[in-house]
């Protein structure tokens, strides 16, 4: 009864509310919920599911799949953070429930639960897995497909329905990230094949009804895309997948060492705890774990984090789909150490510098949560910030003495108690999270200072920045000025007129503010603001925080004013929530 609790606990309440019913708890964050909430949007506007555009200009980077799931998401549940956010969610739990399967398999259920639970709550997955991005639906779909082929590899029989779940989970990795999504999964499997001595089993691997089947699934996108836009092929293969990882074009370089303090950070809280349960089994280690299961893992790890450590372009999220097998090992760890315990060993087993790492763990949790009233640039005050910490900053303090109580008052429990205080850490720190990122990263706020003191027959301009929630927030589509990224592209192909329109240079702008005589406009950042008030000096700030700001661009030598602002009724995405 206890190991069916545990289980629905681990596998199904504990993911259901950190990777589903939290998810709308903080507005999108700028640049990439924005970005890739308002792609699925436009798909559902224009009922174009074939070629993907941002602020209505092609965008050729990604694959649409998570666009697809999304478009889907909004369909059902209306435009908002909830749907925006489900499929990397569920991505997220998925991968909790494959784990807990490589657990069982490998060893047995036991190790299937732990696994499992040092995934779910895993800081990096924790994180990831909550945001719309592409990694995690990517580290779902790479997960499968090497695990499909490992079992394919792995049995006796040999099951050609496994084989063929390796070519249809890389085709979805496919569409998910590109090319990517097929280097992994075979990668991973032919590297582990090879060092495992087994000199022709990569030829096993190619299969005619697996090549036709990941056709089926990647090319007709590919090739709708490619006849309406010839040169989508260059763009998307050649500069998107080859110079983007060979070059630093996009300006995302970093040293070779840079995911290292990001997988020991990714891994808390349990890379705290494992020390302890190291030294408690150090005498079984050569028993924990068979040689080919090692082998793979080892490789599986390995090949991802020498692949994106070397790569021009570095970006935290992108060694996702390593923390799973990291998650099982550790997991196992975890088991064997709390299998040895016994009730007569009350306290016994956890040395003074076992609590090292945890007490330095809890110390650095208790700094960053402390830390806002007392930074520099966007601090908060004391009295707003003190009631949103008060809950994590107590769990912190449990997590330091109470799983070591339960140890010792009935013998177990040391682990779960672990999870559960960490698993309720992390649904509190959303909140103060969602609370200190909000006014800077998210386009909420100023959308809501938009719908205030703009007109909603006016054009608002967006001067040096791109936030894709404005658009998203108000329904509006806000032309840019001089700051066009991702988009360059694609604004590039818009015919002139519509490009003059909505993608301007400030060579264009101040002349079209003399011109009208005043224009609404939000910024970023005190030095874009002070260049418009140089050019424009009749501006007038309508509304600003820490880093954005609203602006009614003036020109005090024309002497009109604007239409003054009247009732509006909501936009379709006040309404639906977004």
């Amino acid at each position: 009864m206890e190991k069916k609790i545990h289980k629905a606990i681990i596998l199904g309440v504990v993911p259901l509310l950190l990777y589903a019913v939290m998810l709308s708890v903080s507005p999108l964050m700028e640049p990439d919920e924005g970005r890739y909430s308002s792609i699925p949007s436009a798909m559902n506007k224009a009922g174009d599911y074939v070629t993907l555009r941002l602020k209505e200009a092609v965008y050729f980077e990604k694959p649409p799949l998570s666009y697809w799931a999304t478009a889907l998401a909004f369909k059902v549940f209306g435009e908002n953070e909830f749907s925006s956010r489900l499929f990397a969610g569920l991505c997220a739990w998925g991968l909790i429930l494959l784990v807990h399967r490589m657990g069982c398999y490998f060893h047995d259920g036991r190790t299937g639960l732990y696994a499992a639970a040092v995934l779910g709550t895993f800081l990096f997955h924790a994180a990831v897995g909550r945001i719309n991005i592409l990694d995690m639906p990517l580290a779902f779909f790479v997960c499968l497909a090497i695990w499909s082929g490992f079992r394919y590899l792995d049995e006796d029989r040999r099951p050609r329905g496994r084989l063929y779940h390796l070519y249809l989970f890389s085709a979805l990795a496919f569409l998910t990230k590109g090319l990517i999504g097929v280097v992994f999964p075979f990668g991973v499997l032919a590297v582990w094949l090879i060092l495992s001595k087994r000199w022709l089993d990569p030829l096993r691997l190619i299969s005619p009804v697996g090549m036709l089947l990941f056709t089926a699934v990647a090319a007709p996108w590919l090739i709708l895309v490619q006849t309406a836009h010839p040169d989508f092929s260059h763009f998307f293969f050649i500069q998107e997948h080859f110079l983007r990882y060979a070059t630093r074009m996009h300006n995302r370089y970093q040293p070779i060492y840079f995911y290292l303090p990001i997988i020991l950070a990714g891994t808390l809280p349990w890379c705290a705890f494992l020390p302890q349960a190291i030294r408690g089994y150090r005498k079984r280690a050569t028993d924990l774990f068979g040689a080919g299961e090692k082998r793979l893992l080892l490789v599986w790890v390995g090949l991802i984090l020498v692949f994106f450590s070397i790569s021009s372009s570095k970006l935290i999220p992108y060694i996702a789909p390593i923390f799973p097998p990291i998650a099982l090992w550790v997991g196992h760890i975890f088991r064997v150490y709390e299998a040895s315990f016994s009730p007569r060993d009350g306290g016994a087993g956890a040395w003074p510098l076992d609590r090292v790492p945890i007490a330095f763990q809890s110390l650095v949790f208790t700094a960053v949560l402390l830390g806002p009233p007392f930074l520099k640039v966007n601090r908060i005050a004391p009295a707003e910030w003190w009631p949103w910490v008060v809950v994590p900053l107590a769990l912190q303090m449990l997590i330091l003495w109470l799983p070591q109580y339960v140890r010792r008052k009935t013998g177990g429990g040391w682990f779960m108690t672990i999870y559960l205080l960490f698993a309720l850490f992390l649904a509190s720190v959303i909140f103060p999270v969602s609370r200190y990122l909000t006014p800077f990263k998210s386009a909420y706020p100023l959308s809501q200072a938009i719908m205030a003191h703009v007109p909603p027959d006016e054009d608002l301009y967006q001067f040096g920045t791109r936030l894709y929630g404005i658009d998203l927030y108000t329904g509006l589509r806000t032309p840019l000025v001089d700051d066009f990224g991702e988009v360059g592209y694609g604004s590039e192909q818009l015919p002139t007129v519509e490009k003059e329109r909505y993608f301007l240079t400030s060579e264009t702008f101040f002349p079209l503010v003399r011109q009208r005589g005043y224009l609404y406009c939000a910024t970023e950042g005190d030095d874009k603001l002070a260049r418009l008030k140089t050019e424009i000096p009749g501006a007038k700030i309508l509304w600003q925080n820490e880093r954005y700001h609203l602006l009614l661009l003036q020109d005090a030598g024309r002497g009109e004013s604007p239409r003054r602002l009247r009732n509006h009724s909501p936009s379709p995405r006040e309404k639906s929530g977004l």
